[in-house]
């Protein structure tokens, strides 16, 4: 009942925010006379709907997991590049750069982050495109890594740089999510350079896009950093 009432909640908010793009009188999107006016108000709804999945997000809710039968074979690549245009990062060299709010700054080698407790998971991946794969990750929990940094878990936000030029940023409440984990390995196995090599985030309470492959930085602050998709208009919380 309570998933039920959850449902019917989501739906309400969406059916507002239908409701009140329908309403606005003498609007069309179409019309290069009024861009500016159509932009603004989309640009307000969709700050609506974050701060509306913001709300209905109960981080103690986890994402469904499967059993390891179910798991998409062969996996699926997905990025804004073709596969032969991923980043290949040496693990040898690599170095987590870390930057805002946190106490310890000092850069995280591979071997470094292997030795932290690893945690894994069998969790469906979304995209916004309507596909969905299953597949296996393991990695280093968010939460437990912010904590042994000394990162401000009171900000509001945690960003993403990465070796392709990507970026991003989740909020806080959904990097101390139990299942949001900086991936090392897909499959049983180190992470190739397509899916993501040699860390990448793995959160599977929101859509594909907010999963960045390769990151290279990352930082806590207060302040909104946007992400590669979500300042070309695509819903930033894009959770459950």
């Amino acid at each position: 009942m309570k998933q039920l009432d959850l449902n019917r909640r989501k739906l309400l908010s969406r059916a507002l925010a239908l409701g009140a793009i329908t309403a606005l009188p003498g609007c069309n999107y179409e019309d290069p006379a009024h861009p500016d006016v159509a932009d603004w108000f989309l640009h307000k709804m969709s700050a609506f709907n974050d701060e509306m999945q913001a709300l209905l997000f109960n981080p103690n809710t986890l994402a469904p997991t499967f059993s390891p039968g179910m798991i998409t074979n062969p996996p699926r690549f997905n990025a804004f590049y073709d596969m032969s245009q991923a980043p290949v990062v040496d693990p040898a060299t690599y170095a987590l750069e870390l930057g805002g709010q946190i106490q310890d700054k000092q850069s995280w080698t591979l071997a470094a982050l292997r030795a932290l407790p690893q945690e894994g998971q069998i969790t469906r991946f979304v995209c916004v495109e309507g596909w969905r794969v299953i597949g296996q990750w393991s990695g280093v929990p968010l939460g437990y890594f912010l904590h042994r940094i000394g990162a401000d878990v009171t900000c509001k936000y945690v960003s993403f740089k990465c070796a392709d030029g990507y970026y991003s940023s989740i909020d806080m409440a959904s990097a101390l999510h139990p299942q949001t984990i900086l991936a090392l390995d897909f499959l049983n196995a180190p992470l190739t350079a397509p899916f993501g090599a040699p860390v990448r985030l793995r959160i599977p309470t929101k859509l594909g896009f907010k999963n960045p492959k390769s990151i290279m930085q990352l930082a806590v602050s207060n302040v909104y950093t946007g992400g590669y998709w979500e300042d070309q208009g695509y819903n930033w919380f894009s959770g459950s």
